[in-house]
């Protein structure tokens, strides 16, 4: 840990402690979600703060495992290149980027589908208003800014090798961003399966876009100051 750079070290300690801070509430009947994870902006939980606050809680241990081997992974890269403050900037508008996106998929999904509906049957007869499963709805997660971040890598090293399990051959981190962006994709139209692949997608357009900007400002090359 000693070794990494400053804003990745914390931006992994923050995540573990959130995710651990949430496991204790829970012991005592205390749902953190309600107040930090990314409501639906029409859901009275909803509060802006959560555009932030979303990207440091996570489902389960999965999926803070796999988020923050990424961060480590590839954003100390980043991080060694851009310096600190840029890559954490980044990562932040990324984050808050992927949640507008998610934001605005589960609007067209509202204006579509739920608000056709009074009430939302939940199964074994169990009745709702709309009003509060609108609540019920959530996302957490780092992915958006991760996959962000996924994205600048393949920017930057587009010809970088990278071993990526089950595939028993390495491939090219530009063909990796692009096959993880494609399934993304897929998968959002697919849906059903309670990921927010459109967030993911959000943080890599938002990280496309500002990886664009800079070097239309300060010019080409890896190096973005």
């Amino acid at each position: 840990m000693n070794n990494l750079p400053t804003v990745t070290k914390n931006l992994l300690i923050i995540n573990v402690l959130c995710f651990f801070g949430m496991l204790v509430a829970e012991r005592y009947g205390i749902d953190v979600n309600r107040f930090l994870a990314l409501h639906f902006f029409m859901a009275s939980d909803f509060n802006p703060a959560q555009l932030v606050t979303y990207m440091f809680m996570h489902a389960n241990f999965q999926h803070i495992f796999f988020n923050m081997f990424a961060v480590w992974m590839f954003g100390r890269v980043l991080e060694n290149v851009w310096g600190p403050k840029r890559f954490l900037f980044y990562y932040i508008l990324c984050g808050i980027g992927a949640g507008l996106i998610q934001e605005g998929v589960q609007y067209i999904e509202y204006v579509t589908v739920w608000s056709h509906y009074l009430n939302v049957d939940l199964g074994n007869g169990v009745t709702i208003p709309m009003s509060e499963y609108l609540n019920v709805i959530s996302t957490v997660g780092a992915s958006g800014a991760v996959y962000a971040i996924l994205l600048a890598f393949g920017m930057l090293f587009p010809n970088s090798q990278m071993f990526i399990f089950p595939i028993p051959f390495p491939i090219k981190a530009k063909y990796f961003v692009i096959g993880y962006a494609v399934l993304e994709l897929v998968l959002g139209i697919s849906g059903g399966d309670g990921i927010a692949h459109f967030a993911h997608l959000g943080g890599m357009l938002f990280g496309l876009i500002l990886i664009l900007y800079w070097r239309k400002k300060y010019g080409g090359g890896q190096q973005i100051y």
